[in-house]
């Protein structure tokens, strides 16, 4: 189902925001970084859908300095 990969994926950036204790601001600061023009309101609005690009989500992982994803516990 559909939902579950969302919630998978939201679940996923969440959990490395949370492990680098990275607000939806300071993400915006680091997207900015590298070109990505952002809110953290609409970075908020996209993670809680957990409707986003793989680009975006890449963009955030390689701005949170994040170099291995784990896909199952």
């Amino acid at each position: 189902m559909e939902q579950d990969w969302e919630s998978r994926v939201k679940g996923l950036l969440k959990a490395e925001l949370k492990r680098r204790e990275v607000t939806y601001q300071e993400l915006t600061d680091k997207l900015a970084e590298i070109g990505v023009a952002e809110t953290p309101e609409n970075i908020a609005n996209k993670i809680s859908r957990g409707k986003f690009s793989a680009v975006f989500l890449i963009q955030c992982l390689d701005v949170l300095g994040c170099n291995t994803i784990r896909l199952n516990d």
